[in-house]
This record gives C-alpha cells, structure tokens and sequence, in this order.
C-alpha cells in the first residue's frame, strides 16, 4: 500500500485557540519574542500566538497544505506582525536558520513520517539559546469512558494501522524526549498535557471537544477504506453510533499529550 499524504479538517483547526490547545506555551509567551509555528493549519493558534508577543514580536506559521493556508490568510491576514507561508519543515533547508526565539509545532509531528528529522529543522530555525516546543498524541493510549460502540472500536483499530502503514508514530509524545536528544537539544524537560472532556464540562457538545471523532471518520474514513482497512459499511455504522454515543453515553475523553521543550545550546 502506496504512503498518503494527510490533510487536517478546517472544522477542527478554526475551533482552536492557544490558551485552551497549546497551554504550555501560552504561558511562556513574552511580549517581543519571534515565534515560528511549524504546521499552522488555519492559523488560529498562530493569530494567538501574534497577539501574545505584541507588536514588537512577531508571528510566522508554515504549512504545506495549501487549502488551509488560504483560510489562515484570509482570516487573519491584516495583523501586522502575522505572516503565513507555504513550506514543509522537512525540506526547509537554511531557509530560517538561527531567527526564532520559539519554534513550535502542535499536534503536527505525528503526521510527518520522519519525526527526527523534522526536530532537526525546527532545531536550525531557532536562535542560540532558543528553544523547540513540540506537543503531541499518544494515539494509542486515547480513552473513552464507558467504552465506545464496537463498530467504532473497529474503526479506531483501523485508523491506527493505516497510521502505522503510512509512517505515522502513533507514540510520537513518549518518543520526542528521544527527538529532542538526538537533535543535541539540552535542558529538556516534559510537561503533561493531556486533554479531558468531562460531560460535565459546559462545551462538552462543542464540535470540537466530543466530535472531533466524528469528523476523523468522515474525513479521514475513506482513505482507510481505499487502503483497505475498513469495509464501508462499518465505516458508517462507526459514524451512526459514535454520533448516538457521545449524545447519549459518553462521560470522559482522554487524550494522552505530552508537550516537550528542549533549548537550542549557546
């Protein structure tokens, strides 16, 4: 089976804020930093990011999805110190070297098939003592409580091996400590981040929060038919009664996170 290419959902980035989806290093964030989001999507998190360092900072989120590019440019396109540029970390070259006091990527590593790699990159782009922050998935380890329909257990079976096949870490959290290494990054230090949806919380019925599933099987549930990995009509039958799940049963989604830093020596 021939490697794919992924595409995140629009439906998913534009619901993102820094504070709520990157709060490590919303927390850390200065008035005059120069920060370089690596994966940017539709740069709602990036915007954040560009009000965060003021206008003495400054802003530039890569993606190599040019669809969402456009929505970032179009949404945010008239902050002053917020650019948006088409690259891919993989092949960025000197193209940066040594400008950010941040480079960061969400949520983005475990779509790149060279992970290690991808580090180094970011590693080149910052200056010396800068840092990397990288937040990520352990996809293997996400929990729901009660347990979810078979069908869908079925499906996340799936959607797991067509990641493996593709390249795609599905433990990219525990191995960016290892990344971080490697890369000859020093001071390195992890910073759990799980996210929890409760029912009780009052965005539980947000599409974000409890559907973001939803959308990864409609999205994302084709290409794993194609491949192979799943008949349709179980794919289907995941979305029915995923949707009937979170209305009626869910009570506790636990996505296992990590955010690691590591600083760029001087």
């Amino acid at each position: 089976m021939s490697q794919q290419s992924h595409r995140s959902d629009p439906r998913i980035l534009n619901r993102r804020t820094l504070q709520r989806d990157h709060p490590y290093l919303a927390r850390i964030l200065r008035t005059g930093m120069d920060i370089l989001d690596v994966g940017c999507g539709t740069g709602a998190i990036t915007a954040d990011i560009a009000k965060a360092v003021g206008p003495d900072g400054m802003a530039l989120g890569i993606d190599r999805d040019d669809a969402n590019l456009a929505i970032a440019v179009q949404q945010y396109g008239g902050m002053g110190n917020l650019r948006f540029e088409g690259a891919d970390i993989l092949t960025l070259g000197d193209r940066f070297n040594n400008r950010f006091d941040i480079v960061t990527a969400a949520r983005t590593i475990q779509w790149i098939s060279e992970p290690q790699r991808a580090i180094v990159h970011m590693k080149k782009a910052a200056k010396p003592g800068g840092r990397v922050i990288v937040l990520d998935y352990n996809l293997d380890e996400t929990r729901w409580e009660p347990d979810p329909p078979v069908d869908f257990q079925q499906f996340y079976r799936a959607f797991l091996d067509w990641r493996n096949v593709n390249n795609w870490d599905n433990r990219t959290a525990s191995h960016l400590t290892e990344f971080f290494h490697s890369a000859g990054l020093v001071d390195i230090a992890n910073h759990p981040s799980d996210e929890l949806v409760r029912r009780s919380d009052p965005d539980f019925f947000d599409a974000y929060a409890s559907g973001i599933w939803l959308y990864v099987i409609q999205t994302l549930g084709p290409n794993l038919v194609q491949a192979g990995f799943l008949e349709e009509s179980v794919r289907l039958r995941a979305e029915e009664d995923y949707g009937g799940y979170v209305q009626h049963a869910l009570r506790l989604q636990r996505h296992s996170m990590l955010t690691v830093e590591g600083r760029i020596p001087c």
